[in-house]
């Protein structure tokens, strides 16, 4: 009800965005645009719905990016599993690799000093041998020596 004239509030002033009785249109809101409440509320109504409709969808494509950029994060997620476990294959063969090579060429070292204490020790007994022939010479050539003491 207007309290102003005490008669139903019927239309709606667009001008001033406010419900007026018959009385207010003719009085206070002359020249206004006026319009019948129940049309405007009808209009409103769609309105809102319509906004509520965009708010819902704009709600589901921010659902939808969600899930797409979750869905991103496990892809990469896998990405980074493979790269590690393809690294770790990698640097596993490539250590191996490595510690034979290390290995052959200390087993080289080793076989290369073990034949040159061999050829060491054929000199050493060839000399010793010759140690022992001079000896034996010079012990021949004193006693030689000494058969012709006069």
């Amino acid at each position: 009800m207007c309290t102003k004239h005490d008669k139903p509030l019927e239309l709606f002033c667009k001008t001033d965005q406010t419900c007026v009785c018959m009385l207010c249109t003719v009085l206070d809101h002359k020249m206004h645009d006026v319009v019948p409440l129940k049309e405007e509320y009808e209009g409103k109504k769609a309105e809102l719905g319509k906004t509520e409709a965009e708010i819902q969808q704009m709600i589901q494509k921010r659902r939808l990016k969600i899930q797409e950029i979750k869905h991103s994060v496990d892809l990469s997620e896998e990405d980074a599993d493979r790269e590690i476990a393809e690294g770790v294959q990698v640097f596993t063969s490539l250590k191996e690799s490595v510690e034979r090579g290390l290995n052959e060429l200390i087993n080289t070292i080793k076989e290369k000093q073990k034949t040159t204490e061999k050829q060491a020790e054929a000199f050493i007994k060839e000399l010793e041998q010759e140690i022992s022939e001079l000896m034996k010479r010079s012990t021949e050539a004193a006693a030689g020596y000494h058969h012709c003491d006069p």
